[in-house]
């Protein structure tokens, strides 16, 4: 199952945030990693993982449903690499650092 945006705001509220500033503190963040990539920078969270924006070249596809070959656009993508020290942490390696 997902850890959902309302899952995280009630997390951040458990905290002692008051409800109204835990959603502020998620949506900002989320506002500021899309802007940040939308400007074709990387986001890194030291200890989780790099976002980055690559740039798909053009190329041969085929639609499923039909068969037909099809040229599929240039277009940009995110991707995600998780740190070593998550990488660990999710494979039950985690370090005493």
């Amino acid at each position: 199952m997902a850890l959902t945006k309302s899952e995280i705001v009630d997390r951040i509220y458990e905290l002692g945030f008051t409800k109204k500033d835990s959603v502020r503190v998620v949506e900002e963040l989320i506002e500021i990693i899309k802007h940040t990539l939308q400007g074709g920078d990387d986001v890194l969270i030291s200890g989780f993982g790099k976002f980055c924006v690559k740039q798909k070249t053009p190329r041969r596809g085929r639609n499923p449903a039909t068969g037909k070959d099809l040229m599929l656009r240039s277009r940009q993508v995110v991707t995600f690499k998780c740190s070593g020290k998550l990488r660990d942490k999710i494979n039950g390696e985690e370090t005493g650092d």
